[in-house]
């Protein structure tokens, strides 16, 4: 699962790590980015544009955008068959860029969150799907990030992990002309990291308001 993330890489480094062409929208630092925010993805048009989404994809189905909330992962085992992605995973699929997110252990009430990274703490990409929704008085552009089952270096903390794409997949996971299903879910077999590190991160960040680098301090620096 992924349900808060963070991203701080300059714009400057971002453009040099994903081969950007073209940029549509603001890189401000955020440390902990919630549902619904806008984020920023990578997607591919002729070109790889830097663009924002909203975190919580709205199918074009949909009546109103309130299924967002409820649509911020998409199950890499499931996806190209679930009603709600099945159309995105062929068409529309996407970079969210990001540089950490975060997970929780322990019991209700009691849980302490930690920082997961790649290890070179460099900043990386979540495999993603966006959609266009039609409603209301303007298009409506979302996302949401592909999970998987955890590696043994997230299972002590949580049974779900996002997939985080190597930079050799890229390409293949952006080129909405490859539509073979078997294919793309080979990327989300293979294509990813497998290793990250942690830490343990002060239980501010349970709270939307926080959104600063403290955020990601490590507990023992705060002692």
């Amino acid at each position: 699962m992924c349900g808060r993330f963070v991203r701080h890489s300059s714009l400057s480094l971002i453009e040099k790590t994903f081969n950007i062409d073209s940029v549509e929208a603001e890189a401000a630092s955020s440390y902990n980015i919630a549902p619904t925010q806008n984020v920023l993805a990578v997607i591919r048009n002729g070109e790889r544009r830097l663009t924002s989404l909203h975190w919580g994809l709205v199918p074009f189905w949909a009546k109103d955008r309130s299924i967002g909330s409820r649509l911020i992962n998409a199950r890499a085992e499931t996806v190209a068959e679930k009603p709600s992605f099945r159309n995105a995973f062929r068409k529309r699929r996407c970079l969210i860029v990001a540089d950490g997110f975060y997970e929780w252990k322990g019991e209700k009430g009691h849980k302490q969150p930690y920082y997961l990274t790649l290890p070179s703490g460099g900043p990386f990409a979540f495999a993603g799907l966006w959609e266009i929704w039609h409603g209301d008085d303007a298009a409506y552009h979302s996302c949401t990030i592909v999970t998987t089952a955890a590696t043994e270096s997230v299972r002590n903390l949580h049974h779900r992990m996002p997939v985080i794409l190597r930079p050799q997949s890229h390409d293949a996971w952006l080129d909405s002309t490859d539509q073979d299903v078997e294919q793309l879910k080979q990327i989300l077999r293979q294509g990813y990291y497998r290793k990250l590190d942690y830490y343990a991160v002060a239980k501010r960040v349970n709270a939307v308001k926080n959104n600063d680098p403290a955020c990601i301090e490590p507990i023992d620096s705060q002692r």
